[in-house]
């Protein structure tokens, strides 16, 4: 699932698998992810991040939480991506997720807030992407905000952590990171059907399938 000089992942993110590249031109790093909200963006940033030998902190543009890794994905498929993704997802409602209760140490490599609600969605994604993307390495479902990779000592995890919000979009991910730079571009939105309808959720916006700015092609 990794390209050189490309953050790593825990092998259990994702769900089920990311593709081979073969012989097909290849253009960036693809995820379907969602993004937590800005309250939930400042709880995590709100944590400890003491100096560790060997252990890298995640800037918060890279707090996702990955519905689905698809590695790296030719051009000519980022359409049909987007357009499987918003036909399956019209019929789905949208999900409340749970941060928390405590950060966890994944493999002895990260260090992972865990996101509970996500297993509908993530299922629903994995079927709407499998027949275009496909498994070469089949792994269970498990959705966390990575704050932390490298060698993670075990005393790093176990900060309390709580939150809530509603996810109600998938969106497909570009990581153009490099050495020493953070760069993750929202190429795409597809919405879930229906309204939330959960107290204290605002009104949905850029639910379009439409590309975003930072759609550019084979472009690095």
């Amino acid at each position: 699932m990794l390209a050189p000089n490309e953050p790593a992942l825990p092998p259990s993110h994702g769900g089920r698998g990311s593709p081979t590249g073969g012989n097909i031109v290849l253009v960036t790093r693809l995820s379907v992810a969602i993004r937590p909200p800005a309250a939930v963006v400042a709880t995590l940033a709100a944590l400890p991040r003491p100096p560790q030998p060997r252990v890298t902190w995640s800037a918060p543009e890279q707090w996702l939480v990955k519905l689905r890794p698809l590695g790296h994905v030719p051009a000519d498929l980022v359409a049909p991506l987007t357009d499987a993704l918003t036909a399956e997802l019209a019929d789905v409602p949208p999900a409340r997720c749970a941060l928390g209760p405590a950060t966890e140490r994944l493999a002895g490599q990260w260090l992972g807030a865990p996101v509970a609600g996500l297993d509908d969605l993530g299922a629903v994604v994995f079927d709407a992407t499998v027949g275009l993307v496909p498994v070469t390495h089949p792994q269970p479902f498990r959705a966390d905000v990575v704050l932390a990779r490298g060698r993670v000592p075990a005393a790093l995890a176990g900060a309390p952590i709580a939150a809530e919000w509603v996810a109600d979009r998938a969106l497909l991910v570009a990581d153009r990171s490099a050495p020493g730079r953070v760069r993750l571009d929202d190429w795409r939105s597809s919405c879930c059907g229906a309204e939330p309808g959960f107290p204290g959720t605002a009104p949905r916006t850029g639910c379009s399938s439409v590309p975003s700015a930072a759609w550019t092609g084979n472009s690095g």
